[in-house]
């Protein structure tokens, strides 16, 4: 199994609003493409007026990861509002191994 991590970060204001449009939008992705395992999103108030927000999905092998992420899979997949919703983003993503649960 494959883990897939991606990071932005949001005013903390509107964390709340990131977080359901990341839902309709991203998670809901991952969940429809067939070998996805399962996603989650967390967030974390930096204390300074930003948040941070971390995606981290499942996936059987980095090959499934192309039924979502196109061919280069290592690049972060966008959606039409984030550019309104972020304040920083990374642009890729890591892939980890899952090796022990």
């Amino acid at each position: 199994m494959i883990a897939r991590m991606w990071r932005g970060w949001v005013a903390t204001e509107r964390v709340g609003e990131y977080v359901t449009y990341i839902e309709q939008t991203g998670l809901a992705a991952y969940r429809r493409t067939p070998g996805n395992r399962g996603a989650q999103m967390w967030t974390r108030d930096l204390g300074d007026g930003r948040s941070e927000v971390t995606t981290l999905s499942w996936w059987e092998s980095l090959d499934v990861i192309r039924g979502f992420a196109g061919d280069d899979i290592g690049q972060a997949v966008f959606y039409p509002e984030d550019d309104a919703f972020l304040i920083d983003r990374e642009t890729s993503v890591t892939h980890h191994e899952v090796v022990a649960t």
